[in-house]
């Protein structure tokens, strides 16, 4: 993408400098993301402050790059409907979260792991601008923060974090934030400005995670790549191909008949639609599991006319 060059971040807009980050950093492997994670700093800078002379030529400059990146990529349906692109997103983020906890659970604890964490809250943050996030997400979100800020600060002090979810205090991401911030620059080439984060202590997670339901990494597709930071020395040798689990086929499925009187709404039709699209987008990223199991909810829908 020819991007237009952004002026200097405004001060007031240090809470989504990191989600410009994510979007520079993958304009080449992923501009359907890049794309949504600069739509969400756009909509989050507008709400912030639109009428300051700073924010509004920055936010101008911002819209050109999204126009200029519709006009590049205006026959991705990913692009062009939301419910493709929700999708996309989605499962992208996923796929981070998911590399990130296979590495957690398996006690390999490096920068690559921190940054796929982070980077997973951060796209978790981008689907709001499809609408609410579902609980599962916001907890995933929450989940992903706390164990960026935990891990990181386990080897900063030398510490040996502890695999898998326990129960912790709240921990700062202000430092996976700083670093993070201080690794890359914005297409102006002036350095993103580091602060205090808009994920102080205060706002990270402080609850128990034993009881949370975060599955182990078997669905995480096997070619998962690796998010390595500039100059950390983390080789994609770090990457380890996991296992896929392929879910068992519902056997009520085998049996189901529609019955006459099953009467599917237009909100049926596009509940399964929306599982159809997830499936798809899910087998892009070879997650054969994910795909079975929208592909399984879809079916069941049509034919029973109940999820």
């Amino acid at each position: 993408m020819a991007a237009t060059a952004l002026p200097p971040l405004p001060a007031q807009f240090k809470n989504i400098q990191h989600h410009l980050r994510t979007a520079q950093e993958l304009d080449k492997r992923e501009p359907v993301v890049a794309y949504y994670c600069r739509l969400y700093a756009m909509q989050t800078g507008m709400k912030i402050d639109s009428k300051t002379p700073e924010c509004r030529k920055f936010l101008s400059k911002l819209m050109d790059q999204l126009e200029a990146m519709k006009k590049q990529f205006g026959d991705n349906e990913a692009i062009t409907q939301e419910i493709v692109g929700s999708a996309h997103v989605e499962n992208y983020a996923l796929k981070m979260f998911l590399y990130a906890d296979n590495e957690d659970r398996a006690g390999r604890f490096h920068k690559n792991m921190i940054k796929s964490f982070y980077t997973a809250s951060l796209l978790i943050d981008v689907l709001t601008v499809f609408g609410e996030l579902s609980e599962e997400n916001v907890q995933h979100r929450k989940y992903a923060r706390w164990k960026a800020a935990y891990i990181h600060n386990c080897l900063k002090n030398g510490e040996t974090p502890q695999p898998g979810p326990i129960g912790m205090e709240g921990e700062s991401l202000a430092d996976v934030e700083r670093e993070e911030a201080g690794s890359s620059t914005l297409h102006s080439g002036t350095t993103e400005p580091t602060s205090s984060s808009a994920y102080e202590a205060g706002n990270a997670p402080s609850s128990n995670y034993t009881g949370i339901h975060i599955p182990p990494g078997a669905h995480a597709p096997a070619n998962t790549p690796a998010e390595v930071p500039h100059n950390t020395g983390v080789t994609s040798n770090t990457i380890q191909p996991s296992p896929q689990n392929i879910p068992l086929v519902d056997p009520s499925l085998y049996s189901a008949q529609s019955a006459g009187e099953v009467h599917l709404t237009p909100e049926d039709f596009a509940r399964a639609q929306k599982y159809c699209k997830y499936a798809g987008s899910a087998l892009q990223y070879e997650d054969v599991s994910t795909a079975v199991q929208n592909l399984q909810k879809a079916l069941k829908l049509l034919i029973t006319g109940r999820e």
